[in-house]
C-alpha cells in the first residue's frame, strides 16, 4: 500500500515538472502536441487505451473515453485550473483523504488536447443522440431528482438541493455535472457503470430507463443556470388535437372512476379514496396547463394527489393527452358557486369534518420557527396565490381562502376553509407543516413534498392570517 503511494507521488511531481517545463507555444502540429503531453505527463495518472479494469488499479479517472464523456468549454477550463476538484478527498479514497493538485497547461495546449481526445478517444458504445436534452422537462427533473435520491446516489455524490451542498464526498462531485458530462454518455454509463470500471463502488440500480433518463436530466441541470426547460404541451400534437378522439378516449379510460358525464360516478368510485374529481365542476379552460397534463400524463402522485390516478402517458400516448386535455377543454366548464357545490357539504361550512391523520408528535410539537412580520405574510401570500408547486393553492382553496377555488368544486370532502377561526384555532403549526408537506390522504389535498421548509412556514404564517 505504502509502495502504491509512493508511486502515486512521484508519477504527480513528475507530472507537474514536465508541464511546467514544456514551452509556451505549441510545437509543431496540435496533434502532435497534444500526444506529446499525453506522454509526458497524463499516462502517469490516466489510463489512455484498454477495458474496464478495477477501480482500485487505478490512479485517476480513465482518459480512454474523453472524448465522448467531457464537454468541450469544460475540459478547457479544467485543464488550464480554472475548475474546483472533482474528488474532494481525493481520486485514491483508501489512500488519502486530500484532493491531488491536477497539473495545469495553457490555454493553447487544453485546445490541442481537447481536439486530440475528440477525434481520438471516441467511445464506439456510445449514440449521439440517445439523450435528448431539448426534451428534457421540469417535471423530469423533480422526478429525476427524487429517483437520484431513492437509489441512495447521495451515498456517494455531492449535489445542490434548495441551494445546499448535500451527500457523501467520496466519489465525482456532481453539483456542476451539466456543465461537465456530455449527456449521450453518461446516459450510456448510467445503463451500466461497470461497463467503464468494475469494482469501483458504482452499484447497478434496478431503475427503468424513464427514471434512468429522469436522473440524467437531473443531473444535466446542474450548474446549468436559466436551462430551457422543454413544455411538451408546445408539441405538435397539441396542434392537431381532436375533441372527438378525446371524447371516445375519455369514455373508455376516464369514465372508469370519473364517470361518464364527468360527475365522478364511475363504477369504480364507491371504492375509492379520496373520490374521483367531479369533473363535471371544474372549469378545465381556466386551470394551467402544466398542471393538466403533468396529472393526466404522469399520474396523481406526480402532482402530490391520489395514486389512484394513473399514469396514462404510456397508454394512450402524447397525442392522446393532448386530445382527452381539448375534450375536457371543451366539455366541463365549471358551475356558479362549484366550490360550494362539492358533494354534500358545502365548502363554506365554518368547521369542517375531517378523517385527517394526525401528525408524528416531533412534529406535532413544533412551533412556527419563522418570524411573524408583513414581509413574511406577504412571501407566503405570493406562494398561496402563484408561485407553489406542483400547482398554487389558490386553485383549490380560493382567493379568499375559503375553500371556493376553481378547482374546489371537484373534490370531495371539499377543501378547508381557513376563513373559519374556529377551526384553524385548533389545528398546530405542525399538523399544518405535516400537512402540506405528505398532502391528506382521503382528500384532495396536495403533497407539497420539494418546498423548502421556510415556504412551508411562511405559508402557514399566510394560511394563518386569514382566519376570521
Amino acid at each position: 500500500m505504502n509502495l502504491r503511494k509512493g508511486v502515486v507521488v512521484g508519477s504527480m511531481v513528475f507530472a507537474l515538472v514536465g508541464v511546467l517545463a514544456s514551452p509556451p507555444l505549441l510545437l509543431a502540429s496540435d496533434h502532435t502536441r497534444a500526444k506529446e503531453l499525453l506522454q509526458q505527463t497524463c499516462v502517469h495518472c490516466h489510463r489512455l487505451e484498454g477495458t474496464a479494469e478495477s477501480r482500485f488499479k487505478l490512479h485517476a479517472p480513465d482518459l480512454i473515453w474523453a472524448g465522448s464523456k467531457y464537454q468541450r468549454s469544460w475540459l478547457i477550463r479544467w485543464l488550464t485550473g480554472k475548475e474546483a476538484p472533482l474528488y474532494v478527498k481525493g481520486y485514491l479514497w483508501d489512500l488519502t483523504n486530500v484532493p491531488t493538485k491536477h497539473p495545469i497547461v495553457t490555454e493553447a495546449e487544453a485546445n490541442a488536447l481537447a481536439d486530440y481526445f475528440a477525434e481520438h478517444k471516441k467511445d464506439p458504445r456510445v449514440t449521439g443522440g440517445a439523450f435528448d436534452l431539448s426534451k428534457v422537462t421540469k417535471f423530469e427533473v423533480k422526478f429525476g431528482a427524487a429517483t437520484y435520491k431513492a437509489h441512495a446516489c447521495l451515498g456517494c455524490h455531492t449535489i445542490e438541493d434548495n441551494g445546499k451542498l448535500i451527500g457523501g464526498p467520496q466519489s465525482a462531485a456532481l453539483q456542476n455535472a451539466g456543465q461537465r458530462y456530455n449527456p449521450d454518455w453518461v446516459y450510456r454509463f448510467g445503463q451500466n457503470p461497470q461497463d467503464f470500471t468494475v469494482h469501483n463502488g458504482e452499484f447497478l440500480a434496478d431503475a427503468t430507463d424513464p427514471q434512468l433518463r429522469a436522473v440524467i436530466g437531473y443531473l444535466m441541470v446542474q450548474g446549468v443556470p436559466g436551462f430551457q426547460y422543454y413544455e411538451p404541451w408546445t408539441s405538435p400534437e397539441f396542434s392537431k388535437t381532436d375533441v372527438g378522439r378525446g371524447k371516445v378516449l375519455y369514455r373508455e379510460y376516464c369514465a372508469q372512476c370519473h364517470g361518464l358525464t364527468g360527475k365522478g360516478d364511475g363504477p369504480a368510485a364507491s371504492g375509492l379514496e379520496p373520490k374521483p374529481a367531479i369533473h363535471a365542476n371544474m372549469p378545465f379552460d381556466k386551470l394551467p396547463i402544466e398542471y393538466l397534463y403533468n396529472v393526466i400524463n404522469h399520474g396523481g402522485v406526480a402532482v402530490g394527489k391520489s395514486p389512484n390516478m394513473p399514469y396514462w402517458g404510456l397508454t394512450i400516448g402524447q397525442q392522446g393527452v393532448a386530445d382527452v386535455i381539448a375534450y375536457l377543454r371543451v366539455t366541463f366548464k365549471g358551475i356558479p358557486e362549484a366550490a360550494s357545490s362539492a358533494g354534500s357539504e358545502p365548502s363554506a361550512a365554518c368547521v369542517q369534518p375531517r378523517k385527517t391523520a394526525m401528525a408524528p408528535n416531533d412534529y406535532l410539537t413544533r412551533t412556527n420557527p419563522v418570524p411573524a412580520s408583513a414581509g413574511t405574510v406577504r412571501a407566503g401570500k405570493e406562494l398561496f396565490l402563484r408561485t407553489a408547486q406542483p400547482i398554487a393553492c389558490v386553485m383549490c382553496h380560493g382567493e379568499q381562502g375559503d375553500g371556493k377555488g376553481l378547482m374546489g368544486g371537484a373534490l370531495v370532502p371539499p377543501p378547508r376553509n381557513f376563513t373559519c377561526g374556529e377551526m384553524m384555532s385548533e389545528i398546530p403549526d405542525g399538523q399544518l407543516f405535516w400537512i402540506i408537506k405528505n398532502g391528506s390522504p382521503g382528500t384532495g389535498m396536495t403533497a407539497f413534498g420539494g418546498m423548502p421548509d421556510e415556504q412551508v412556514w411562511q405559508l402557514i404564517h399566510y394560511i394563518r392570517s386569514l382566519a376570521k
